[in-house]
């Protein structure tokens, strides 16, 4: 359930029990709520109490929500036409080996700062070559922001946005020389702020993969 509450208990931390060697698990996703920041045009999420424990012996709230709210995925279908929604995608596909290519230092005197094809055979100079069936996300630093909506949204005065995001170049190349099941993002949208075309959607989307806007903790990966 979702707490509308002022005041709400925080989650308890809880050693996992890991399979397969793994040591650590990190949770990649922000809480969504009403205040969380939204693509220009998009309504925030709207939480209404419906029950309550103390008045009704159980507890429930009434979600309205745009689906790309928060942490979400972009699911083939969001660009195109006859694409997968999000219950079409094996569900194989959504466990995936993550490369996060990190440019949080270009992009923090750069919004408008793009994940380019160097970003990515640079990576693979240092890690080797993304494993088959890579999920590959960019790391900008631009969660920081998260919590100051304006700031993170980044309109300047004609309203254009400015984050970063990654470049179609960089898109075209993972979908047609590497094999990955989708790309990241820890800002609003799989293209950079300003792009005016979002062919970076229109290069991932087409080809079947999908996108992850909104990540959390790139930063510990």
């Amino acid at each position: 359930s979702a707490r509308a509450q002022e005041g709400s208990p925080e989650a308890t931390p809880v050693q996992p029990l890991l399979l397969g060697g793994f040591t650590r698990v990190v949770d990649l996703t922000h809480v969504a709520s009403p205040d969380f920041p939204m693509f220009p045009g998009a309504q925030p999420m709207k939480i209404d109490v419906l029950v309550t424990v103390q008045q009704n012996g159980f507890y429930k709230n009434q979600l309205t929500l745009d689906e790309h709210t928060g942490t979400h995925m972009d699911a083939p279908a969001h660009f195109v036409a006859d694409g997968m929604t999000a219950e079409l995608l094996p569900p194989e596909r959504l466990i995936a080996p993550l490369c996060v290519v990190h440019i949080h230092e270009r992009a923090a005197s750069d919004p408008d700062a793009q994940v380019m094809v160097d970003d990515i055979l640079a990576w693979e100079s240092q890690f080797g070559p993304l494993p088959a069936g890579a999920f590959v996300a960019m790391h900008s630093g631009w969660e920081a922001r998260v919590g100051d909506p304006t700031h993170y949204v980044n309109l300047d005065a004609n309203n254009v946005q400015h984050y970063p995001g990654w470049h179609p170049d960089a898109a075209a190349f993972l979908v047609n020389e590497r094999d990955i099941v989708g790309i990241g993002v820890d800002t609003l949208s799989l293209d950079y702020g300003a792009s005016a075309d979002f062919k970076t959607h229109l290069t991932v989307l087409p080809a079947g993969k999908y996108g992850i806007e909104n990540l959390a903790n790139l930063a510990t990966v």
